[in-house]
């Protein structure tokens, strides 16, 4: 006797279902690795951006303490005497709320 071979019927559903699963089996690994390369990607541009960061705050620091070492008094002093200005004290003037209203 001879064998007769029997075919599943698949429905479409099934066929369907079978051809997404194997498809998604084929492209998870590739997604994968993919979505890994993107995120090294992502963490080294942060780390860049860190980086510049603290390099901009060194800068403002460094400028910071230059603006308060120009605008201390003594450097005032030295220049004003450089100039061949003086520093009398009797010649300054405070100015209130009351007068600058009333110029």
């Amino acid at each position: 006797m001879r064998r007769l071979k029997k075919r599943l019927k698949m429905s479409k559903f099934e066929r369907l279902f079978y051809i997404f699963t194997f498809v998604m089996v084929l492209i998870t690994p590739f997604a994968l690795v993919f979505s890994q390369a993107t995120l090294s990607e992502i963490n080294f541009e942060v780390e860049k951006v860190k980086k510049q960061i603290d390099t901009q705050e060194k800068k403002n620091e460094s400028l910071t303490m230059k603006i308060n070492e120009l605008a201390s008094l003594e450097k005032i002093q030295q220049i004003a005497k450089e100039q061949g200005l003086s520093y009398n004290n009797h010649n300054i003037r405070t100015v209130t709320e009351d007068e600058k209203l009333g110029e």
